[in-house]
């Protein structure tokens, strides 16, 4: 594989040589590539690179930015670089050695194996080595508070999110919106969580820790402030509160067990049906299908993208483009038809609907859950003036119709159709548990409490969604 390394540098005139030298013999006829990116220094960081590369077998190319790009800005360009090089993986060096480059061949092992897509070195894997190294006590306990604090927002197990010590697979680079993340420091916090939101696999591997006479040129406070808001983003992100990424989110939604949850309510429905013939619209990836056909029923499924695995949890999957109606082959006579978020996502759901009435058995029933319109987060996005799509939720961009309760039960009737059960749902706070963290559990079970309440008080106003349980007339 095509290896590169990445040094960025910023006044790294007295450490950048020493740096260098570190990498190990064997490892330096490994690489393809070395890029030294200064960023705009004020000192001979530059100067000194070039009469390295001069006199040095590695292959190495020194570049200064006319303009200091910071830190974020910095790995960006290089990793832009790394992608359009054709290299295989490159790893991120800081020119002030404070990152052993005598280990990168440790960090570079797990991805070359395929065990990783990102492999991070932890000062804090090996108990006390980060303080005799040097590490400073205040350092240390903000590093281990934010951890902390970060894996309990994200569900994720890392022993230290704040090493810029990191290697990647370019694959996966390309797989993650770095351009638009920060240009400061958190810039590393950020694509990490591009990279746990993109399904990839980080590993984590031990290092050394070395303190000296190097200039900190970070602000503790405020990266500490842009870290926390950052995963904190994230996680209303997976509730559906907030925009990320760009296009169309096409990975499966996870299927929310939570009494109080749509799928939870829907399950609920179901469990009163005694073995039936189902129609899932809209089914995804098929594991809430999978839920209804352990209950005994006879299930086929019906969704644009064939997800991995989906044949296991259904009877049948037909894929069928939903905005031209359910195929011929779909079949009728069915005793219930569950759209489970779904209509939302059609250019005529009052077609749709129709064709699902029309596949009913005699005394059949329909079970369909659609996003609240007027629930007070779109509402308030849309009288400020700042109304935009987002990853998910309400204003998933992957929405093409919106509904408020008026509305859809407008369609319902315009259907032949008439309510048997109205029920209606908070937000999916629920998620703050996920990752078995005590703050995120407790978090999550007292904002949930509260949310319920308000959503019987006011179900137009705070229900995030409504499901209905439907007849023909």
């Amino acid at each position: 594989m095509r290896i590169g390394v990445l040094v960025v540098a910023y006044n790294a005139a007295s450490t950048l040589r020493q740096t260098l030298d570190r990498i190990p013999d064997a490892f330096r006829e490994r690489l393809d590539h070395v890029l030294v990116c200064d960023d705009a220094s004020a000192d001979e960081t530059y100067e000194i690179g070039l009469e390295y590369a001069s006199g040095s077998t590695l292959p190495l190319t020194v570049v200064k930015h006319v303009a200091n790009l910071r830190y974020g800005g910095n790995q960006k360009f290089g990793y832009r670089w790394a992608i359009e090089q054709g290299l295989d993986i490159v790893v991120m060096l800081h020119g002030d050695g404070q990152y052993a480059p005598e280990v990168m061949e440790e960090m570079v092992t797990p991805l070359i194996n395929g065990d990783a897509d990102v492999v991070m070195g932890s000062r804090m894997m090996e108990p006390g080595s980060a303080r005799e190294g040097g590490m400073p006590l205040y350092k240390y306990v903000g590093n281990r508070v934010l951890t902390r604090f970060q894996n309990a927002m994200t569900g994720a197990s890392l022993t230290e999110w704040h090493s810029g010590y990191r290697a990647y697979r370019t694959d996966a680079l390309r797989d993650v919106p770095f351009a638009g993340y920060s240009d400061d420091f958190d810039f590393d916090t950020e694509i990490i969580l591009g990279m746990m939101t993109s399904g990839k696999r980080i590993v984590e591997i031990p290092i050394p820790t070395y303190y000296g006479d190097e200039i900190c040129y970070v602000n503790g406070v405020s990266y500490a402030r842009d870290v926390a808001l950052d995963v904190v983003r994230h996680r209303a992100r997976r509730v559906g509160f907030g925009r990320s990424g760009v296009g169309v989110d096409t990975e499966a939604y996870e299927v929310k067990h939570s009494p109080h949850s749509s799928h939870g309510q829907l399950l609920n429905w179901m469990a009163g049906v005694s073995s039936s013939s189902i129609l899932d619209v809209g089914c995804s990836d098929g594991h809430f299908a999978g839920l209804v056909r352990s209950m005994g029923h006879h299930v086929v499924g019906v969704d644009l993208v064939k997800h991995d695995g989906i044949g296991e949890r259904v009877d049948g999957f037909i894929e069928a483009d939903l905005n031209q109606g359910l195929p011929p082959e779909t079949g009728t006579g069915f005793d219930v038809i569950v759209a489970g978020d779904v209509l939302e996502h059609v250019i005529d759901p009052d077609a749709l609907m129709a064709d699902m009435t029309s596949r009913l058995a005699d005394g059949g029933s329909i079970l369909v859950s659609v996003p609240n319109f007027g629930h007070w987060y779109p509402r308030l996005r849309t009288a400020t003036g700042t109304f935009d799509y987002d990853q998910r939720g309400p204003l998933d961009r992957g929405h093409v119709r919106f509904f408020t309760r008026r509305s859809f039960e407008r369609l319902i009737s315009d259907a032949g159709l008439r309510i048997v059960e109205r029920r209606t749902v908070g937000s999916p706070i629920d998620v703050l548990e996920r990752g078995g963290s005590p703050l995120g559990g407790r978090l999550a079970r007292a904002l949930s409490a509260v949310d319920r309440v308000a959503v019987r008080a006011r179900p137009t106003l705070f229900g995030y969604q409504f499901l209905y349980k439907l007849e023909r007339v």
